[in-house]
Parts: structure tokens; sequence; C-alpha cells
């Protein structure tokens, strides 16, 4: 049930977020918030993460859906078990989708937040990716540890 939760979340808050975005600021349009901490920028990308593969967005489309099928599958078989991995699971699924609804729809993702500091443009979908796959390889790596104790101590 978290798993169903977090992805739809991801999902609606990322749909709104770019929505808004949309919505309200022209193309390359900025403004700066929490004294300058994030920077909202709108860019459109057409390709992945650091607009690399520019104009190749929608190829990604596929694979988001054989991601998301896989983990689907993997659920429903007992393999992906625990909090930690409905947890990762969800941030990484809800991501994965939000982004492939703006490639179907808008043929390119919306991107807008930008850290201070920090060269990249990412969006909520991004940021869920992220989230997802690092909860996923801590449980990964602390379940591991864990059974490895188990099987020294007998």
């Amino acid at each position: 049930m978290v798993f169903y939760l977090i992805s739809l979340f991801v999902i609606a808050i990322d749909q709104l977020s770019k929505g808004w975005i949309r919505a309200n600021l022209a193309m390359g349009e900025e403004t700066s918030v929490w004294s300058g901490l994030i920077h909202v920028i709108r860019l459109e990308n057409t390709g992945a993460a650091g607009s690399s593969f520019q104009g190749y967005g929608r190829w990604f489309v596929p694979v988001a859906v054989l991601i998301v099928a896989f983990v689907l599958y993997s659920r429903s078989k007992g393999r992906l078990k625990g909090l930690w991995m409905e947890i990762g699971t969800g941030f990484f699924v809800g991501g994965a989708i939000g982004n492939a609804i703006d490639r179907v729809l808008f043929e390119g993702v919306t991107d807008f937040i930008q850290l201070k500091g920090r060269g990249g443009v990412m969006n909520i979908a991004d940021i869920a990716l992220n989230i997802g796959v690092i909860v996923l390889l801590l449980t990964t790596l602390f379940t591991r540890r864990k059974q490895a104790k188990v099987t020294t101590a007998e």
C-alpha cells in the first residue's frame, strides 16, 4: 500500500508543479526563492539527465514502461519486500511515470528547480527518482550486511 501511495503522491505533485510552471513562467523565465537557495527557471528537456540525448526523449518512454512493469512483476512475486523497498520503489516508479507523462504529452520534460551552486536543472520526478535509487541502494546494502551477519553467526 505504501508503494502505491508514494507513487501516486509523487506523480500528482510532479504533474501539478510542472503544470503550474508551464502556466506561470515563460520559457527561460527565472526567479529565486528561499533567499536564493533555490533558483526557479523554466526549461524544456527533450533528452535525458543532464540534457544528454536531446531530441530522443520519447525513446525513454518504453524504458520507463519496462522498468515499471519489472517493478510491478517483482512485487507480485514477493521479491521487493519490506517497508524500505516499498518506499524506494514508490519514489522510483512515481518519478519514472511523472517524466514519462511529460514525454508523451509534451515531447519533453519540464525542468525548473536549480539548487544554489549546482549546475543541473531538475523537477520533482527527477528528485523522486534519485531518492528512490538511494533508498533502494541503502536498503539492499543493509539487507545484505544483515544476512551476512546472520550467516556468519550460524
